[in-house]
Parts: C-alpha cells; structure tokens; sequence
C-alpha cells in the first residue's frame, strides 16, 4: 500500500476572494490588491522536513532541493532580490492577459508565486516527496528537462482549456476572471508520472484507490471540498503529465505499452543540436581527406562490402581489405569470392600468421 500526498494548492481568486478581503478587475489589468497572510510559522517545518530526507538520503538530488529554495526565496522575496522579482499582482496566470499581452512572464512566473505560507509548504512538502522519488530513478539532466517540459505543457493546456470554454460553451470565467498561482499544476502532472506505472494503491484523502487514478480522485474529491480552487489548472496538470508519458512512450493507458523512452525534451534538443551542427558536418566531409580503410590488425568491423568494383572486399582468409578493383587479395593471393574449403583451414592459419607476424 502506497500512501499519497499531494497539495491542494493551485488557488485561484475565486478561492481567496471569501476570506482575504480581494477586488479582482474583470477584462483589465489593474493591479489585484491583497491580504498576505503573516509569515514565519510553518517555513521551520518545512526546513527541519527537507532536511531530515535528505540527511538519509545516500544521494541527494540537486535539482528537487533547487526547485524547492527557487519557490521559498519568491515567497519570502529577501532584500538581494527583491528588486528583481516582479510582485504577484504581476503574475498571476490569466488566460485573456496572457495571450492580450503576450507576457511570457504570467506564463512561466506564475508557478513559482504562492498566495500564503500554508500554500507554499503543502506544495513543497508535495514536491519533496515526488521530486526525491522522480529525481533519483531518472536522473537530475532528466528530471530537469521533464519539469520544464510539464510546467510548459501544464500552463499551454490550461489556456487552451479555458479558450475552449469560451468559444464552444459560451463560459468565459476561466479565461477572462479567474487568476491563480502554484506550483500544484506541476504537482499534479509529477504524480501521474510517477504513479503511471505503478500496480499499488494509493491513500487519497481516506479513499483507497489504485496509484495510477490517484491524481484524477484527488482531482475531484478536492474540487467537491474545496470549490474555489483552480480546476483547470489542476486538470491542465493530469493532461501534461498525460501528454509527457504519451510523448515518451511510456504511458500504459495510451496503448503504446511501456519502456523506458528518452525524455521528449532531451529528444527535442538532440535534434535541434543535430539540425544546427549539421553544416559543420558536412563542411568537414567537403575539406577533410577521406580515411584510407585500415589494412593492418584484423581490419573494419562488419560484413564484407561490395560496392561495385570501386568498393572494397574483404578476403576470407588473412581477413585483409582489398580494393574493389582486384580479383585477388593483395596479401595472401587468395582469390576473390573463394571458399575456405578450397585452401584448408591449416593453409588459412598459415597466411593469417604471415600477415600478423
């Protein structure tokens, strides 16, 4: 038995608009006026947490802690820094600024912002206890490149839901009026990779069910007890941890079967090396002088090749690499095309040794 947690914490201002005093401006881009809520009381346990799993940790994954103090020092905005990040009011993820603006800085900053300090330590407590987990079986370059590439997905298939809303249900919302932040949509897509190939079960908020449907129970249990939270930004979260198994091939749902395929963004930036590196390839191919084949030790590697009377053959018996245009080898006067039972296999140990020494 698998025991599960995960935060509920993507919070969107239709959330918070009940109990911390918040005017949110429809269809503008006023500046969103809120109540933090005070500091300094659960960031020690979360501290004393993080460093209790890792002090037993033989390995400790780098990228996993860095994600974790990358979030607290946006929340806690020390003085170095402060000049620097932009305010929250600056990033909360809209759909309708997002695309209105092109502001990138909504889109990928809005994760990294928490709306108190229970919201920031649910979810890093969550991402803990996934990224120890993910991190140490794949590898910290992996984990790395599929965080940046379920952040990307999570956030595009949130504006993309929302769009849809809009334009085929008439329910404009989502897009125009609600703002969220949190690390939960990541989370969220963590815990479908981490659990896809999983034959446990899972503890979801007292229900058992199997590991593999957990994120989809606590994706509705949570939106049944806790309404105002951003169910888009969690189901945009389920379908990107979805999309990433599908593209890596390793999703058992999807019919594809499983394996262990590269990650899809290391792929992606392989070809895009290759792409890049290719002129350089082949202006070394034009001006570099073609290799000469080996005609000492026991030649190239493979099969016999025979490329027409300019490619070359390899003789069966000294194993020497002669040129296309022979008929017989130039080391042991073997004929071309010659069986080993026309000269013995004594005959053959003998010219071998007269060419090895």
């Amino acid at each position: 038995m698998r025991s599960s947690f995960s935060s509920s914490c993507h919070r969107s201002i239709s959330e918070l608009a009940g109990d911390r005093k918040l005017e949110v401006p429809i269809l503008t881009t006023i500046s969103v006026p809120i109540q933090m809520e005070g500091r300094g009381r659960m960031l020690p346990l979360l501290a004393l947490h993080a460093v209790a799993e890792y002090y037993r940790l033989p390995w400790k994954p780098p990228v996993t802690a860095g994600l974790i103090a990358a979030n607290t020092l946006v929340y806690l905005k020390p003085a170095f820094l402060r000049h620097l990040l932009p305010s929250i009011e600056e990033v909360w993820f809209n759909p309708y600024l997002i695309l209105k603006n092109k502001d990138a800085r909504r889109f990928f900053l809005s994760p990294f912002y928490h709306i108190g300090e229970s919201h920031l330590v649910y979810n890093m407590i969550s991402l803990l206890w996934k990224g120890i987990q993910l991190e140490t079986s794949m590898g910290s370059l992996e984990f790395a490149s599929m965080v940046a590439a379920l952040l990307t997905m999570s956030q595009g298939i949130t504006m993309l839901l929302a769009k849809t809303l809009v334009v085929f249900l008439d329910y404009p919302k989502p897009f125009y009026s609600e703002y969220a932040v949190g690390f939960s949509g990541v989370l969220f897509a963590m815990k479908v990779v981490l659990n896809s190939q999983s034959a446990d079960y899972a503890h979801v908020h007292g229900l058992v069910v199997p590991s593999r449907y957990a994120a989809w129970a606590e994706l509705i249990l949570i939106q049944m007890f806790a309404p105002g939270v951003s169910f888009l930004g969690h189901l945009g979260g389920i379908l990107a941890g979805m999309l990433y198994l599908k593209l890596k091939g390793e999703y058992s749902g999807s019919g594809s079967g499983s394996g262990s395929g590269s990650d899809p963004l290391v792929r992606m930036l392989r070809g895009l090396v290759g792409i890049a590196s290719w002129p350089l390839r082949a202006a070394r191919g034009l001006f570099q002088p073609r290799r000469m084949p080996r005609v000492s030790g026991r030649g190239t590697v493979g099969r016999e090749t025979r490329d027409g009377l300019s490619g070359i053959w390899r003789c069966h018996a000294c194993t020497f690499d002669n040129s296309g245009w022979l008929s017989e080898c130039e080391m042991c006067g073997t004929r071309r095309g010659g069986s080993m039972d026309e000269i013995g296999i004594q005959e053959m140990r003998m010219r071998r040794i007269q060419r090895f020494g």
